[in-house]
């Protein structure tokens, strides 16, 4: 992990074409800005994990889904 400090105003660039700028800073945390082509998805983590988490029920589902089905025309 790369960790760096950055000051209001102040930016990192991601490859050729993400930046993140920090837009402000409080007592107990940063707001930050980022720009990214609309090709690549951006989520805060917890919404990744849930995303990530409703993905594997979609695919068990849909296994449990084909396995009834081929029961149905065996």
């Amino acid at each position: 992990m790369l960790a760096l400090s950055r000051k209001k105003g102040e930016g990192i660039i991601i490859g050729d074409d993400i930046e993140l700028v920090v837009l402000e800073v409080y007592k107990d945390g940063v707001r930050i800005g980022i720009k990214a082509p609309k090709n690549i998805s951006v989520h805060r983590k917890e919404i990744y994990l849930q995303i990530q988490d409703e993905n594997k029920k979609a695919i068990e589902t849909s296994n449990g889904a084909t396995d009834i089905l081929k029961k149905m025309f065996e």
